[in-house]
Parts: C-alpha cells; structure tokens; sequence
C-alpha cells in the first residue's frame, strides 16, 4: 500500500537476529512510549499520542495507551510505523515470534492491519483483522506463521505498521482507535496455559435430579448469552481432548443469562462447575433470580455471589456448591443471571466445563481439597463456643471475616470459636505440603 509519511530513514542493516523489543506497551521504562511513530495517509496527519487508558477496565487495565485519530478526510489505509533501526529492532520471523496480538478499543467495527517491513520498504503486505466488540478493550490476533522473511539485500524486519481503522466503505466521521500491549508470541507448540485433559466426566444421573446449563453428559437447558454484553471478559468456544469447553479470558466480570428462559432450581441441591485456569487467584460465582415478576429491576430480585480463594491452578477443580451456600438469595424459582468473577482482575484465564444443578446428596467444596488432599471441617455450621477440627495434613489456618480482615491465626488443626461472634467467616487453610485452601465457616 502506497503511504505518504512524516518521518522517512533508509538504512540497510547487517544480518544480525535478536529479539525484537517487546511487548509494546507505551508504558514508562517499557517499548512504544518513547518511540519515533510516523503517521501517513491521514491527511494532515496528526501525531499518535500515548496517553493515560481511557476505559482502564475489562481486558485491559494498563495506566497508558496510543491514541491514533483517522480522520474522516485521511485514506481508509491510513496508520502509523515505528522507525526503521531504532525502536522495534531487527528480527527474522520464525515460529516462536508469528504470532502478534493487539489490544484495541474502538467506537466502530473496521478492520485492523498490521504490517512488517525491512529498512528499504520490503514488506509482504498486511493482515486484516476487524474487532468485534465496540466501546471496550479487545485483543486481535495475527497469524504471520506463513510469511517470509525479506531477501537478504532487503535487511531484516526491524519496524511495525499499525492500521487502526482499514476502512475502505469510506469513513463518516474522525474516528479514534486506542491501542495497546502488541506482543511477539511463538506458533503452535505446548501451552502450559491450556489444559491437555477435558473436564472430568461427571456421574450418571437420573435426568430429573439435574438442571444443566452446559455439560456432554446431560441434555442441556436454552441459555440466552454465555457472555453477556455488559461483561468485562472475552469469551472463546474450544475444543480440549474432545470435550466442548468454554473459556473466560482477560476476565474480570462475566454475565450468563436465561432472562428468557428463566431456571426454576428451587428443587434442586447443588452447583456443580468444573474450572481450570493456569493464573486465578480468586474465583467467584454470583446467582441472581429476578423474583415472581420475572423482571430484572421489579424490586424482587436477589442475588449473592460464593466466593474461592487459593483454588488449584493449571488442574481441572471441581467445585461442589450447596445451594444453601447463596444466602443473599430470597428464591430460586427465577434464575436469570449467573455472574464469573476472576482475580487478578482483568487478567484471568478460565477454562468452564459442566455447569449444573442437581439433586443428591449434598457436598461442599469446604470438604473437598481443591488440591486433591481432602481437608475436613467439622462440624460446620459450629455453635459459638464450640471447636472446629480439620484433620491433621493442616499446617496452619486463618480465620478472616468477610472483608478479609485477619481474625485468629493458630498452628494446629483444631479452632475454637469462643471469641468469634455468630455469622460467617472465611478459613485460609495452608496444608503441610504447602497447599493453600480457602472455606467457609458459619458460627451460629
């Protein structure tokens, strides 16, 4: 594509290979903030400007961004490139730097190219990739696996063409894309970020003791969205060893909703949900029934979220939740919305399998180790004033209230709840091989 440019160096550099400068995240002491951006095409050509993030939520949540402006009067291939044997640095592309993402955020639906070029102008073309989300952060993902490297008069690829809004329908007005984090990741490959198990099969059981959302192993109820549009998450549908999976990326707050189709599990027992995620650190699921009026806002709907601290990473964990545990909520005769909360915030990666109600008799996660060693509480509920024993495989437990505050920190597997008032508290639990557990305690 022909470009008219602000900024112009020719300069053929030697056959040297090292990693390119990356991420580019415009952050300060990081790559982008202080590079020479040139912008071409865009009629008076305004500068990139690196500023504070605009909306630093959702996927993205980084204090500085790029924003470029694509004015309605510039070329629909208008875009900006770092400069030549400066900023990116000479790379060979190969399988372990092909594949490129971006984060953007953007107003409309239109495509986004990026490009890569030696110091004397050899590039292969661009890729197109369009968002398809507005108004938020979403990260695009170019596969460059079947490009070439430039020959060997041509220099090796040293600059990154960024075309943030490729719209050859022609622009209505001056639209600005906001971007960010470009990362240099390797094709193909092991993932120790992606499970190579499925979720465990879960039991048989008799159709009418169970409600499922989504599960290979009983026939599933109509969900209107599995990612709602005010959530603060992305969504991918996989495939892992055959087994349809869903997974939560970039995920701070996800929305599933049967508003349309509203669950009645007042009969029902239990919340079974199988995740896997290789960086959580708090994982949480919010219930939300809408009342008899069947409506969201009418002043009958309740809520309340379960929550999981210390949870196993990189393993399927089964998640066994009574639903005596909801005690915000006043019915369950219309279930509408399901909430997946994830920490760190933003950055959560969830991998969701079997997500189902069922009758039978009831379990909690609090007596299964979410690492595989069973810790026991009993009793639970306790009496005020009475003990509660975990076993001996604990090495030392902390009683939290509710904001997290640290109440009691004992060494041994016994608690006494004498000074603890009646309601619910969290246990952190940290077993003699180094596990780290969270449960929940009710003191009547």
């Amino acid at each position: 594509m022909m470009k008219k440019t602000t900024t112009i160096l020719l300069m053929l550099i030697a056959s040297v290979s090292f990693a390119q400068n990356n991420p580019v995240d415009f952050e300060s002491g990081g790559f982008g903030a202080d590079w020479t951006w040139a912008v071409f095409e865009n009629d008076s050509n305004p500068p990139l400007e690196i500023i504070a993030n605009p909306d630093q939520s959702g996927a993205n949540t980084s204090a500085t961004v790029a924003k470029f402006t694509a004015l309605q009067t510039g070329n629909p291939w208008a875009g900006c490139e770092s400069l030549h044997n400066a900023d990116l640095g000479p790379f060979v592309l190969d399988e372990t730097n092909n594949l490129i993402k971006i984060m953007v955020w953007k107003s409309v639906i239109s495509d986004v190219g990026i490009k890569l070029a030696s110091p004397l102008g050899w590039s292969q073309g661009e890729i197109k990739v369009a968002n398809t989300l507005v108004n938020q952060w979403e990260e695009l993902t170019f596969d460059f696996s079947n490009f070439i490297n430039p020959p060997p008069d041509q220099g090796q690829l040293d600059q990154i063409i960024i075309f943030p809004d490729f719209d050859l329908s022609g622009r209505t007005q001056d639209n600005i894309v906001y971007f960010d984090n470009i990362t240099f990741n390797p094709q193909g490959g092991s993932n120790p970020d992606v499970p190579t198990v499925a979720a465990p099969i879960p039991p048989q059981r008799n159709p009418g003791d169970v409600i499922s959302l989504f599960s290979d192993a009983y026939t599933n109820v109509p969900v209107d969205t599995w990612l709602t549009g005010w959530s603060a998450a992305m969504l991918e549908e996989l495939t892992i060893a055959g087994n349809p999976t869903k997974r939560y990326y970039n995920l701070d707050y996800a929305g599933i909703e049967t508003v349309q189709n509203q669950i009645d599990i007042s009969e029902m027992l239990q919340l079974h949900l199988d995740v896997w995620s290789p960086n959580f650190t708090f994982f949480g699921i919010k219930l939300v029934d809408f009342g008899p009026d069947g409506a969201f806002g009418g002043g009958d709907d309740s809520e309340h979220q379960v929550n999981f601290e210390g949870l196993a990473q990189s393993q399927w964990v089964s998640l066994e939740i009574p639903l005596t545990d909801f005690t915000g909520l006043n019915a369950l005769n219309n279930i509408a919305q399901y909430i997946l909360v994830g920490q760190p915030t933003g950055l959560s990666n969830v991998y969701v399998d079997n997500f189902y109600f069922y009758k039978g008799e009831p379990v909690s996660t609090s007596d299964i180790s979410l690492t595989g060693k069973r810790v026991v509480l009993y009793p639970n509920p306790v009496e005020q004033g009475g003990q509660i024993y975990l076993g001996s495989n604990v090495y030392q437990v902390d009683v939290l209230d509710l904001s997290g505050r640290a109440l009691i920190s004992v060494n041994n597997p016994a608690i006494e709840t004498g000074n603890l008032n009646r309601g619910a508290y969290l246990l952190r639990i940290q077993t003699r091989d180094g596990l780290i557990q969270t449960h929940k305690l009710i003191v009547n």
